[in-house]
């Protein structure tokens, strides 16, 4: 069954009505786990247990139930799945109410960003990073968050943002299931692997804007046309982040960036519309977006940086308006160690339970897609990730694959990190 705001094609945002039917589902597997639900001034959907221990800080374990456009199954949602699974066995052996302490499972009503272009909205309230102005950002009909929020029944008020915010001193930990969405697992032909970081990120819009006109009586010496300005930019912006190298210099006595700083160093352009939009006419406004991400966060910035420069400066020469807004700005998220260790040891252990000729140690990787776990960090510092294996390292994309086995494992290894780690 896949539940879905379109037909034919995966697609859930921000308590759309796909959404709302998700939340119901999750909920009803939540319960019938054991655990008490409820839904937060967010719209994040809850369920904790109970334990004889109610007033030890809590281990959050979590991830999102939104998707992107033309979606895979995997994402966000095996993470949820896994969680629940995970508690059901405890409570199925009778050891659900005997843990040490509140194991609380939460699917994230936003984390993609689609309908907003402002990622983590679920998890940055609960993390208590989000700010109230929040509530005010539109999406391309003009409505707002607060909008979407009242017309759920919620209050969306900056008070009910303090109540959905979480006190640091009630948080043990926050532990998250994802698929890899990237192709090292299966490289290495290993069905988990634990996440030692993940990149840091910022999201641009770049608004460029010339003049409007025919398109067969403007002389093209005489032309302000902001599709080819936009088409340079993008071209430049690629450029930048192909060949970092070409524009920095690595020498870390004189206060410039090691190469490994840009390793990893990944921009795109994924989405771009322009005004009037026809064929005959030439545009007069042309918008599009931009993702810059690396795990070195001042070497993310001095992309963003020279990137900004170079399009105030090609904008002039082309005699075009541009105009560069910050939509998102997220810092690299580091894992904590001890709790990455306890997961490879709980990985390791759930992998000699299955029938298999795995070898080797767990691999330890570094995310270049972002998580709830980056905004979970600064709620506390005890974060930890565990990968699974997807085909092909494909995602955001409805060829997305995960092999039953390795969800299998990833519930084991999830189950054996809670018996060694919280059932005491």
């Amino acid at each position: 069954m896949m539940i879905s705001d379109a037909d034919g094609y995966l697609e859930r945002t921000f308590l759309s009505p796909g959404s709302i039917r998700a939340t119901d589902l999750i909920m009803s597997w939540m319960q019938d786990a054991g655990l008490k639900t409820w839904v937060d001034q967010m719209g994040n959907l809850h369920g904790r247990t109970d334990t004889v221990n109610a007033t030890a800080e809590t281990l959050l374990i979590g991830s999102h139930l939104d998707t992107v456009v033309d979606a895979g199954k995997y994402d966000g949602s095996l993470g949820i799945i896994c969680a629940i699974s995970a508690l059901k066995v405890l409570r199925i052996k009778g050891k659900l109410e005997k843990l040490y302490r509140p194991v609380e499972v939460i699917a994230f009503s936003d984390e993609e960003g689609v309908r907003f272009q402002s990622t983590f909205l679920g998890s940055a309230a609960i993390a208590g990073i989000l700010p109230p102005t929040a509530l005010q950002i539109s999406d391309k009909s003009g409505i707002t968050v607060q909008d979407v929020l009242r017309e759920n029944s919620f209050e969306a008020t900056d008070e009910s943002l303090v109540w959905v915010k979480y006190n640091p001193k009630s948080v043990w930990g926050y532990v998250e299931v994802h698929i890899e969405q990237g192709p090292v697992l299966e490289t290495l032909g290993y069905p988990l692997g634990v996440v030692k970081g993940i990149a840091g990120q910022t999201r641009l819009k770049v608004e460029v804007s010339g003049a409007q006109g025919h398109a067969g009586t403007v002389p093209m010496l005489m032309r302000q046309d902001s599709m080819a300005a936009a088409a340079e930019l993008i071209v430049t912006l690629e450029t930048l982040c192909k060949y970092p190298d070409k524009l920095f210099a690595y020498d870390e006595q004189c206060g410039f960036f090691e190469k490994e700083s840009l390793a990893g160093l990944v921009c795109t352009v994924g989405e771009i519309s322009c005004w009037p939009s026809a064929s005959n006419v030439i545009p007069g406004q042309v918008n599009f977006t931009v993702d810059i991400r690396a795990i070195d966060d001042e070497a993310r910035k001095s992309v963003v940086s020279e990137f900004s420069n170079q399009v105030y400066r090609k904008c002039e020469q082309r005699m075009v308006n541009c105009t560069i807004k910050h939509k998102h700005d997220a810092e690299a998220a580091h894992c904590d160690s001890e709790l990455t260790l306890q997961l490879k040891h709980a990985t390791s252990s759930a992998l000699r339970k299955m029938p298999s000729d795995i070898h080797g140690d767990v691999p330890i990787l570094m995310s270049g897609a972002g998580h709830d776990a980056m905004a979970m960090s600064h709620l506390t510092k005890q974060v930890g990730m565990l990968f699974v294996r997807c085909r092909g390292g494909i995602s955001h994309s409805p060829e997305e694959s995960v092999l039953d086995d390795d969800v299998w494992a990833a519930g084991l290894a999830l189950l054996q990190f809670l018996d060694q780690h919280v059932n005491q």
